[in-house]
């Protein structure tokens, strides 16, 4: 049998020999890197234990300052994401509309803010509450920074919607309309179900952004959220290196947990189409040409 691959041909004895000594050459100059870059934290104290005590023995440093900082964090990115995902859809729904008064509008929008960068909207935001509004100053950081999550975030969930819709075969609407069905129907219970799965990892892909662009508030807004946190520890402790280590690492986490989900979410989604559908029998009770497939479970004298 040919040990061939569809795209390239099987490596031979050479070609294996030089692919495990580039390995091995990138694992020694990656391992000498870190060497260095371990061996210059060392000169500077970066790694000294006093450091690092205060993350392990005081409980302050995480009352005080972490578990706020993420608990708004973690308000600001619930609240965008509220808001974004269903505007995202009716703005991307808007976008295949026939209608051009409802096409057009929703294509607008969605173009002029998703060209804007989320910083500025933030602040032009925190700009508008202060002059138009009575948002009391102590909660206007949070309103500037959901409203620009909001606008950015939706503007760009808006065209994963569309792309995922217009992804779908062409057929999945004929068969809509064929039983009669209306574009809202077909849209609502044919198009969007299917659409669902293939742009789950797009979806959680800008919701993980949503989550790390909360920091823009803390960093320009004064919003008390988990990476502002970092000054306020190396203002008590002076372990600036450290506390930027702990908070890369509860971003990673607070991600890596929202993935999980999401990746739970869409293998339960695909689990539950395949399991759907009516199981037919035929009967053997006779041989002749007019024997008709019974549903299994129904009582044939009936």
């Amino acid at each position: 049998m040919s040990d061939l691959s569809v795209l390239y041909d099987a490596p031979g004895p050479r070609a294996r020999r030089r692919n495990a000594l580039i390995a091995v050459v990138f694992l020694v100059i990656l391992a000498a890197g870190a060497w260095w870059v371990l061996s210059v934290l060392e000169d500077n104290g970066e790694l000294a234990w006093d450091q690092w005590e205060p993350f392990f023995t005081n409980a302050n440093v995480w009352t005080t300052f972490i578990l706020p900082g993420l608990q708004n964090t973690l308000i600001a990115a619930g609240l965008s994401m509220l808001i974004a995902l269903p505007l995202g859809a009716a703005l991307g729904i808007g976008r295949l509309s026939d209608h051009a008064w409802v096409r057009i509008p929703a294509g607008a929008v969605v173009e002029f803010f998703r060209a804007i960068p989320v910083l500025l909207l933030m602040l032009f935001a925190n700009e508008a509450y202060a002059m138009w509004t009575d948002i009391d100053r102590d909660v206007r950081p949070l309103y500037a920074v959901v409203t620009g999550l909001v606008l950015y975030n939706a503007s760009v969930l808006a065209e994963v919607v569309r792309a995922g819709v217009l992804a779908l075969p062409r057929g999945q609407t004929d068969a809509a309309k064929a039983i009669g069905m209306r574009k809202g129907q077909t849209m609502l219970f044919v198009l969007l179900p299917q659409a669902v799965t293939a742009m789950l990892p797009a979806i959680v892909s800008q919701l993980v952004v949503i989550v790390k662009d909360t920091a823009l508030g803390g960093a320009m807004l004064g919003y008390s959220e988990l990476l502002d946190s970092v000054g306020l520890i190396d203002g008590n402790f002076a372990n600036l290196l450290a506390a930027f280590t702990v908070i890369g690492v509860i971003y990673i986490v607070l991600n890596f947990l929202l993935t999980s989900f999401a990746s739970w979410l869409e293998g339960r989604i695909r689990r539950g189409k395949r399991g759907t559908g009516a199981v037919l029998t035929t009967t053997t009770a006779g041989e002749g040409a007019g024997d008709v497939p019974t549903p299994v479970g129904v009582d044939e004298k009936k």
